[in-house]
């Protein structure tokens, strides 16, 4: 063979043996994960959305063989752990467990450094945590009707406790209220623990909390319980009706805990997370332990989270509207 023939047989071979070094070289979705994946937490550590972060991440571990490393990342209601997972490469590799601040956000704050449904995708929720209303037993009445009969007849004269303005118990509040057609005023405070103490010193009357939080000061008679704000009853307090129930259909406050990625993620990782997630939340010893705090399993699918995430915005928006919510 000439010279020239051999340089033009090299030259039609570079590009193949190039293209076959790319592809063997890059990590086949059929094999992920095969490194630690990154599992961001938009609050500190010790809270109920870190406790089943870990949960989740330990089971996730024994599905995958992979390790999950946990990631607490707090500050600005979850906009810099959402911002910090938008702006992750879009290899599955980095995950965020966020809760309804993910729609709130959206609908409170127009100037966020992402899009909420452009620049992340749903993979599947987790856990959810339906809300519980309780009042002070100084309040003039002991249950949901009587609590909604006293606000229509004195508009303005009970308050409830938030943890801030902005925050779920604050939104679902303030929804239930439109809802109903009373007028209760808003106490915001700075944090769900100085709004449960001003609520046990009696200074406010009402606070949308949870189970967990609440259950202690139920059983000891310093609260009362009114309605779950959920469509079914707890197993915990099975004898607490629901506020669906009770009236208002289709009324949910719940703070659910669900798996985010960036963009971008190739949709058969998604799937395949989405998959071993709804396994792994249904294990008994996963299940037991949520269940001590009044959590319950959920492992749904991502169009179905996805369609949460859209109705979610939506409705946070008009109350928003609605109740001239700012954020703090």
């Amino acid at each position: 063979m000439t010279f020239l023939g051999w340089a033009a047989r090299r030259m039609w071979l570079a590009p193949a043996l190039a293209a076959s070094v790319f592809v063997a070289a890059a990590p086949s979705r059929a094999d992920y994960p095969d490194r630690p994946i990154r599992l961001i937490v938009p609050f500190p550590a010790g809270g109920t959305v870190d406790i089943v972060a870990r949960l989740t991440a330990t089971r996730l571990t024994q599905e995958f063989g992979a390790s999950f490393v946990i990631e607490n990342k707090g500050g600005a209601g979850g906009v810099l752990a959402t911002d910090a997972t938008a702006k992750a490469a879009p290899d599955g590799y980095t995950l965020l467990l966020t809760t309804p601040n993910h729609t709130i956000n959206a609908a409170l704050n127009p100037k966020l450094p992402y899009e909420t449904e452009k620049d992340l995708i749903p993979v599947a929720i987790v856990a959810e945590v339906p809300e519980l209303l309780v009042s002070h037993p100084s309040a003039p009445f002991v249950n949901f009707r009587g609590f909604v009969d006293y606000a229509k007849a004195n508009p303005g004269k009970l308050n409830y406790a938030s943890a801030g303005n902005g925050t779920l118990p604050h939104i679902t509040m303030e929804l239930l209220l439109r809802r109903l057609g009373i007028q209760v005023t808003h106490i915001p405070y700075r944090g769900a623990a100085p709004a449960m103490t001003d609520l046990l010193a009696g200074q406010v009357q009402l606070k949308m909390d949870t189970y967990a939080t609440a259950a202690q000061h139920v059983a000891a008679g310093r609260l009362h319980p009114l309605a779950y704000a959920s469509l079914k009853r707890s197993a915990q307090m099975p004898d607490v009706p629901t506020v669906a129930e009770l009236g208002l259909a289709g009324y949910e406050g719940v703070l659910w805990m669900g798996l985010i990625a960036p963009a971008g993620t190739p949709k058969p990782i998604v799937d395949k997370l989405a998959a071993a997630t709804a396994r792994a939340v249904q294990a008994p010893d996963f299940v037991a332990r949520l269940q001590q705090d009044g959590i319950d399993p959920i492992g749904n699918t991502p169009d179905e989270f996805g369609k949460l995430i859209t109705r979610e915005i939506a409705q946070w928006r008009d109350v928003i509207a609605a109740a001239r919510i700012t954020a703090d």
